[in-house]
């Protein structure tokens, strides 16, 4: 279907989602949520699709925060619906069976940076700006970004951020652990693609298992996450493409994996 808010383009067996509201910052609206909701659904039924990446349209933002204009008319009631959508809508990003990588171009800021960390990292531009300044509006984070950035980068740390609401630059979110590289604007999207195509020439079994497993794990303790991942390690050995990896290894030329998920 034709989208107004986003942009999806796939190039198998990368998809991109472009935010693009430009004019506004691409500012989320539930128009926009409608539309990433059935894109991501797209993205998932679309096996073809190995790796997504997010960014947004223009030079100036990844995504600016939600849209005030359309907040400040909601009653509390539709203001909590707002939150739960966008709530619900990146949890899916961070339930795909594929690897996200957030490409952020601008800012990332409130719900913006709530989307990059949905993500299962992210690269930024070194003229990217993050921050939670949902305090200055007398409101919090409502997408996720409270407990999101928590997990990312301490308590303590993610508190300072959402208490103040300032805004950090790229250099302190790669010392905090939110970005995990800094590029060069005209470079970003090649960094981005060169890791996301490295990551689509590996097998889907293992791909899904390995983020299943680290996000699984990362809710239970040390004891019941090895567990975890003894139950995944045995599933992916089950596989085709674990043989083709492991005899591609021993017959010293490159794997070639062609197993589906599960």
């Amino acid at each position: 279907m034709p989208f107004e808010n986003i942009i999806l383009k796939v190039d198998t067996p990368v998809a991109t989602i472009f935010f693009n509201r430009p004019k506004a910052l691409n500012a989320l609206n539930n128009a926009l949520f409608d539309e990433l909701d059935i894109a991501l659904d797209q993205v998932r039924n679309n096996t073809d699709i190995k790796v997504l990446i997010l960014t947004g349209t223009g030079d100036k933002a990844f995504v600016a925060g939600a849209d005030i204009a359309e907040l400040v008319k909601m009653n509390p009631l539709e203001g909590k619906s707002f939150s739960r959508k966008g709530q619900k809508v990146f949890s899916k990003i961070e339930d795909l069976p594929i690897p996200a990588i957030a490409a952020v171009n601008g800012f990332a800021l409130g719900g913006g940076l709530e989307a990059a960390l949905g993500c299962d990292f992210i690269y930024a531009s070194d003229k990217a700006l993050f921050g939670l300044p949902e305090i200055n509006l007398g409101l919090i984070p409502g997408f996720g970004g409270t407990q999101r950035l928590a997990r990312r980068i301490g308590e303590s740390r993610a508190k300072e951020m959402i208490f103040t609401g300032k805004n950090i630059n790229a250099q302190t979110a790669l010392e905090y652990g939110i970005i995990n590289k800094i590029c060069e604007p005209e470079n970003l999207m090649d960094e981005v693609l060169k890791t996301a195509n490295l990551i689509a020439l590996k097998g889907k079994v293992a791909l899904q298992s390995a983020k299943e497993v680290v996000e699984t794990g990362l809710n239970a303790d040390l004891e019941t996450g090895c567990r975890i991942e003894n139950n995944a390690f045995g599933l992916t050995m089950s596989s085709e493409d674990a043989k083709e990896g492991t005899h591609a290894f021993l017959e010293k030329r490159k794997a070639v994996f062609k197993g589906e998920r599960y």
